[in-house]
């Protein structure tokens, strides 16, 4: 099928979002080492971008910066980028009116969650406006809208008129995401007791979690956290019944210290119910870190049985369990499962689905 696949890495110079940064340029390294015969992969990139992917065939350097990019982008200007067939791995991506048919354009772009719809109070009204603004464009203009679980297609369906144009294809893990070899000095640097459970969510979710913590009788650190948050978390902490010396909250890690942290836990707790991918949760499982899960259909659809999905009432309850007897067999479930996601078969799902446009 010789094609040449052109994929937006918009975030290489300023990054928005740390996880969908890095599943970008994940995405385009698989999808050069999956790439069928005769077929290249070309980077289309804001001003001032180096690619960081050996294989790319091309690199089209825009002449504008990511910020106005996204502007001129959500207005429906695309000046220098060109038809052919364009893959965005988020919402940026220059949604303007082609041909599919006679000129072979294609342009699909990726979604990750749905945030900006479910929970928008967790973003900045801005990033809302943004992301509902561009979903309307690809609803105007995309050939697939891609999101990353069955679950949440079904939800996108109810919320946008895209009919067979939403396509799932499942995200993965970090390339090459280990514990690192110096983890525990990585934990100490971050002033990490010996013994905890990891924690993620929004605040108005973790009292269950927090209550786990003190049934398995270990310390809770919170990941991805806002920036200035740790009063507030404390203080529902407080009132779950954990103590603030026993809470030890932190922002968005880098990578390395990321995993050091998730391997050092007893088990791992996801309150969120928001449609979306669930980062943490599959690095968790990556590690073989007992998970639990808030039961949802996104969680369901990608945690599966490699980990306990309850009730949010009953998170307490699983996550002491998780921690201490159900740890072994949780682990084991969790390293199975995690193995059905990897970066060289998105890329190839992706491969298909432009073939099948």
């Amino acid at each position: 099928m010789g094609a040449r696949l052109r994929v937006v890495l918009d975030q290489l110079v300023q990054i928005v979002d740390p996880d969908q940064a890095a599943a970008s340029v994940d995405l385009a390294a698989g999808l050069v080492a999956t790439a069928p015969s005769g077929c290249t992969v070309e980077a289309i990139v804001p001003a001032g971008a180096s690619v960081p992917v050996a294989g790319i065939s091309e690199v089209r350097t825009l002449s504008l910066g990511r910020r106005e990019l996204a502007a001129s982008w959500q207005l429906g200007i695309a000046p220098g980028v060109g038809g052919g067939l364009i893959h965005a791995p988020t919402l940026m991506a220059p949604l303007v009116r082609h041909d599919r048919l006679h000129d072979n354009d294609q342009t699909t772009v990726t979604l990750w969650d749905l945030r900006a719809w479910e929970a928008p109070d967790q973003l900045s009204k801005g990033t809302v406006a943004w992301q509902r603004g561009m979903l309307r464009r690809a609803v105007k203009h995309a050939d697939a809208v891609v999101v990353p679980s069955h679950a949440m297609a079904e939800r996108l369906s109810e919320l946008a008129r895209l009919g067979d144009r939403v396509r799932v294809i499942a995200g993965a893990p970090p390339r090459g995401f280990a514990a690192p070899t110096d983890a525990a000095r990585r934990r100490a640097a971050l002033s990490l007791p010996e013994e905890y459970v990891v924690l993620v969510g929004p605040l108005a979710t973790l009292t269950e979690g927090f209550r786990g913590a003190i049934a398995a009788g270990l310390d809770a650190v919170v990941l991805d956290a806002p920036e200035g948050s740790e009063p507030r978390y404390a203080e529902v902490a407080s009132a779950a019944g954990l103590p603030e010396r026993r809470v030890h909250v932190r922002g968005a890690l880098p990578v390395e210290d990321r995993a050091a942290v998730l391997a050092g836990a007893s088990a791992f707790a996801a309150s969120d119910p928001v449609a979306g991918w669930p980062w943490r949760a599959i690095e968790a499982m990556v590690l073989g870190v007992p998970v639990v899960a808030v039961d949802s259909g996104s969680h369901g659809d990608v945690i599966a049985d490699g980990g306990m999905l309850v009730a949010a009432e009953d998170l307490a309850e699983a996550l002491s369990e998780a921690a201490n007897a159900a740890a072994e067999r949780l682990r084991v479930l969790g390293l199975d499962r995690a193995r059905a996601f990897s970066w060289a078969s998105s890329a190839e799902r992706l491969w298909g689905l432009h073939a099948d446009l």
